[in-house]
């Protein structure tokens, strides 16, 4: 990657550069207790607040947890807190299961709890997400939930998509997409990828990606932790998201399936103007517009892996 002397030094980019700190700022949300890492939500809880004390906290988003696992949840919580005098504010991220009416509830009763109580500027729930494969299935989940809260709706990368995305539209909520696995066949293409970006601006709504996005750069990478792990292509979450808000800015889909299969990270500079990926440029209000409005977040269950490869990379 190549940096402007104006904001890079023999360390490599300064945090204080807008573009780069705009893409990055929030974008991981951390799910360390799903696959491959697996975690006991204990473990997950105790990675989480020692991230929230670490030098690069301002990359981490919210904590995902399914709706399932909130008293665990709550008791690990506790557990954390009383070890520590630390009491940086908590966003959650729920996964919904099957019934989600008694989800809506259970989503409802933890943040009353909490509003009234002395943690309730630590801890809410902010955000719910749930797959889905039909219009009434988004339809009947947004009418359940309790307002003000994020939703959003994992779908499949099919000829359905369009319309699943214009029901979302329609009930004011966010698109998810799945970018890998622990097995190849999980691993969407570039050019679904890039379909799925362009559908989403088109209908100018918001997204965020999970699974298999550890790196900053398309490579090939293991799928687990285990030793007799397979490997294989694998995307990066720079590619995506500075995909995302190219296509944001009128990008064409072959261009973005470019930057999507992108490998080499001499094809991305950094200057204090904004990001470029070859001859393509992304302004500074580019950037900062498509974080707020378009690229949210992804969820991963490593928060480590990001960090270190940024910082293997000269970023940090």
């Amino acid at each position: 990657m190549k940096f402007s002397p104006s904001i890079a030094g023999a360390t490599g980019i300064r945090l204080a550069a807008p573009p780069w700190r705009a893409l990055l700022r929030g974008l991981v949300d951390y799910a360390g207790i799903f696959p491959p890492a697996e975690l006991s939500l204990l473990q997950a809880v105790e990675n989480y607040s020692g991230y929230q004390r670490s030098r690069q906290n301002w990359m981490l988003g919210r904590f995902i947890v399914p709706v399932a696992r909130l008293a665990e949840f709550e008791r690990a919580f506790d557990t954390v807190r009383d070890k520590s005098s630390a009491r940086e504010p908590w966003t959650l991220s729920v996964l919904l299961g099957n019934d989600v009416k008694a989800d809506a509830e259970t989503i409802r009763s933890f943040n009353h709890r909490y509003a009234g109580s002395a943690q309730g500027a630590e801890l809410r729930i902010a955000g719910a997400e749930r797959k889905v494969t039909t219009p009434e299935q988004i339809a009947s989940a947004a009418e359940q939930l309790p307002p003000g809260i994020e939703t959003y709706f994992e779908v499949p990368l099919t000829d359905d998509l369009p319309t699943l995305v214009a029901e979302i539209r329609k009930v004011k909520g966010r698109a998810k997409v799945r970018t890998g696995g622990e097995t190849a066949p999980l691993f969407p293409s570039c050019g679904q990828i890039a379909f799925f970006l362009g559908v989403c601006a088109a209908a100018e709504i918001p997204f965020k990606a999970t699974a298999g996005l550890h790196h900053p750069l398309r490579s090939c990478q293991r799928f687990t932790y285990a030793a007799d792990s397979p490997s294989g292509m694998t995307h990066g979450f720079l590619n995506v998201f500075t995909a995302g808000a190219f296509v944001l800015g009128g990008m064409n889909a072959k261009d973005a399936e470019s930057v999507l299969a992108e490998e080499s990270a001499e094809a991305f500079r950094f200057e204090a103007e904004g990001i470029y990926w070859r001859d393509k440029k992304l302004t500074s209000e580019a950037i900062h517009s498509a974080r707020q409005s378009f690229c949210t977040s992804f969820g991963s269950c490593s928060y480590t892996e990001p960090v270190a490869d940024l910082q293997t990379l000269h970023l940090l």
